[in-house]
Order: structure tokens, then C-alpha cells, then sequence
């Protein structure tokens, strides 16, 4: 085990990077952020900030002199830097599971592979496969790039096949992924800590609502049939054991019309939709991501409240600061902003959740002080 007073590193400087931070913080430890950006949420409040690209080699260097272990914050820290810190510390999660993330062509043929369903899908990794690619879904469709694509970016709606090779033009002509949109009935995810020895616990699964691509709000317990929560939650383990993941990662899912259960994306890390975690559970996603990147037993996934988090972006702060006197008022709300410096649309600046016994009352609850909040 490595225990407190040891000092973690975090490649990554955002907000996930930042609650992981504080967790560390509270429990003992120091930590040090790799991040480039002089401003990086994580950085401002972490023991030391490297500011540095993350193929740095001098920084990888200090990074592996000092910490005991060092994790990730998101998915496109590249591999080889996980591979080359390896050489000086422990590193969790290791390069080969964050590299099958990294790609949508290598992910989704992974989840295949364990039996798993996903939505129909072609690959296009050059101009050469656009006629088959057209061929073999359906449409309307969703191109999107094989890498570096997140939060409704990198991808673009294709509404019948003859508009395929625009859209790939548009997109650079990269690797991409050609994807069936699927009629949904609801989204799911699951975040699930799995500890070096293989044991596995993933907290209550999640009901999300996205809106132009990114996250909007997430109810925790899912409204859902214990059935269908059961499936997601052995379908989440089942890709963390095949990966041999060690830390805290996230499987989302599509729920369609007819009530399956499609894999949509692997975040190899803490997630967005577990951010409610902070509040309403015993042991939040940031503190499990610790103690299992740290070799420590699980903290408890008890859910004591029911909850709602919804993403504050970038958008609201347009015309002005928003307004916070309702929100603030409400003592059954908890705020959690990030530090970051500018405002920009589609920026995650940060969130808040409700809780209280039952997730009905509070999801009108939520959107209504949400509605508020505009200046």
C-alpha cells in the first residue's frame, strides 16, 4: 500500500484532475500535476505543478523521481508517456488499457470481442472504404473521428449516405468511425473501481441526458428495471476486468426502443456522470480513484441520497455572472465550480447536485434553480 504522506501524481490539470486532487489532499497525500496550461484547474491547487507538455522528457523524469504512483485524469495523455513513466513508478492505469480507449476503431472491436453490443458501425480509416462504409448502415448517421473527439466534438451527423465523403473531408480525411444513431429511450453509465487484485465495485448505475453532445444532467439511482441496472453494471465489470484496469474508469451506454443495452464509450478515468458521487455517496469516485490507484481497501459505494447533478457550461457565464442567490439558498443543493479562468460556450465551469430522498421531486427541482441561473 502506499499510504499517506506519499506524493501521487496526476497527468492532466482539469476538473477531474482537481477533485482528485482535493480527495488526496484529505486523506494525506501530496500530489504533483503534469499539465501544460499555466492556468490548469488542478495545478492552481495542487502541491506542484509541472508545467510542461506530457511528452516532456525532463518532466516525465521529475514526475517518476517523485511520486510513488501516477494516474490520469483523461484519455488522451499519450500512451507512450505511460509507458516511459512506468520505467521510474507505478502507473495506474497501465498503457494498454488507456490505449484501447484512445481510439474508437480499437474500442469498439474490443467491447465487441467480450460479447458486448454496440450500435452498428463501419470503419473508415481512408477514402478507399467510404463505398462500403456507406453500405453498411443506415441512416441518419454519425461520423466521427477515431481519436482525440469528446463532448460532441469530431463528429458530424451524415443524413443519408451520398453526404459521407463531405463529411470525412470535413473531418480531415482521419480515421473515423461510421455509427448508426440509435433511437434511444434513455443513456446509462456505470463507474466501476477495480483494485489491483482484480476486486471490483461499481456504484449505483446512472441515467444521463446530454444536450448538443455533452452531458447535461445525470439522476442517480437510474429510474431503470433492476435487470436492465444488473446488465449494465456486470457489462461495465466485465470491460474493466478485460482491460485489467486499475483505478476508476466509466462505461456509457445506449438503452434503445426495444430495451437493449448498447456499449457506447470507455472513459478510462472518473467521469462527468459520477460527479454526484461527491454528495451522495459514502466514498465519492475521486476518493475510490485514490485508494485504489494507492493499493488501499474500497471506501464504502453506499448511496445515502437520492441525486441530481446538473453541468454548469461555459454558456451561462455569456451575459454575466450567474445568478447564484436561489441556487445557494437552497440548503438541500451543493455547488461545486472549478476555477477556471475563462468562460467560454461548451466549457464545463462547473456543477451542482441535489439531493434528498427520491430522484422525482428533485429533478424538476434541479432544472427549475438550472433555469434561474441565467442572467
Amino acid at each position: 500500500m502506499i499510504l499517506p504522506g506519499a506524493t501521487l501524481g496526476m497527468l492532466g490539470g482539469g476538473q477531474l484532475g482537481r477533485l482528485f486532487t482535493r480527495a488526496a489532499h484529505e486523506l494525506g497525500y501530496r500530489v504533483l500535476v503534469l499539465d501544460p496550461d499555466p492556468h490548469s484547474p488542478a495545478g492552481r491547487i495542487a502541491d506542484e505543478h509541472l508545467e510542461a507538455p506530457y511528452d516532456d522528457d525532463a518532466a516525465l523524469q521529475e514526475l517518476g523521481r517523485q511520486c510513488a504512483v501516477v494516474t490520469t485524469e483523461f484519455e488522451n495523455v499519450p500512451a507512450a508517456t505511460l509507458e516511459r513513466l512506468a520505467h521510474w513508478c507505478l502507473v495506474r492505469p497501465h498503457a494498454a488499457a488507456v490505449r484501447t480507449t484512445q481510439n474508437r476503431i480499437r474500442e469498439k472491436r474490443f467491447i465487441r470481442s467480450l460479447g458486448l453490443a454496440t450500435a452498428p458501425f463501419a470503419v473508415i480509416e481512408s477514402a478507399a472504404d467510404l463505398a462500403a462504409a456507406a453500405r453498411a448502415v443506415r441512416y441518419p448517421a454519425l461520423l466521427k473521428r477515431a481519436e482525440l473527439g469528446y463532448d460532441g466534438k469530431g463528429q458530424l451527423a451524415v443524413g443519408a449516405a451520398d453526404g459521407l465523403a463531405a463529411a470525412f473531408r470535413d473531418l480531415g480525411e482521419v480515421p473515423c468511425v461510421l455509427e448508426e444513431k440509435v433511437a434511444l429511450a434513455r443513456e446509462l453509465s456505470v463507474v466501476v473501481a477495480r483494485a489491483a487484485d482484480g476486486a471490483m465495485l461499481p456504484f449505483p448505475v446512472t441515467d444521463n441526458a446530454h444536450r448538443g453532445g455533452i452531458l447535461h444532467r445525470s439522476v442517480a439511482p437510474a429510474p431503470v428495471a433492476p435487470a436492465l441496472a444488473e446488465a449494465a453494471r456486470q457489462a461495465a465489470e466485465r470491460c474493466a476486468e478485460a482491460l485489467d484496469f486499475v483505478g476508476v474508469m466509466a462505461v456509457e451506454f445506449f438503452v434503445d426502443d426495444d430495451e437493449r443495452l448498447l456499449v457506447n464509450e470507455i472513459a478510462p478515468r472518473t467521469h462527468n456522470s459520477g460527479h454526484w458521487t461527491l454528495d451522495a455517496c459514502v466514498t465519492s469516485q475521486f476518493e475510490q480513484q485514490v485508494r485504489m490507484v494507492c493499493g488501499l481497501p474500497f471506501g464504502s459505494n453506499a448511496q445515502h441520497s437520492a441525486a441530481v447533478m446538473i453541468n454548469l457550461l461555459g454558456d451561462l457565464w455569456q451575459d454575466g455572472e450567474p445568478r447564484w442567490p436561489d441556487l445557494l439558498a437552497d440548503a438541500d443543493t451543493k455547488l461545486h465550480l472549478y476555477g477556471k479562468r475563462e468562460a467560454r460556450p461548451g466549457r464545463k465551469m462547473g456543477h451542482f447536485t441535489c439531493v434528498g430522498p427520491e430522484s422525482g421531486p428533485l429533478l424538476a427541482r434541479a432544472e427549475a434553480l438550472f433555469d434561474r441561473l441565467r442572467p
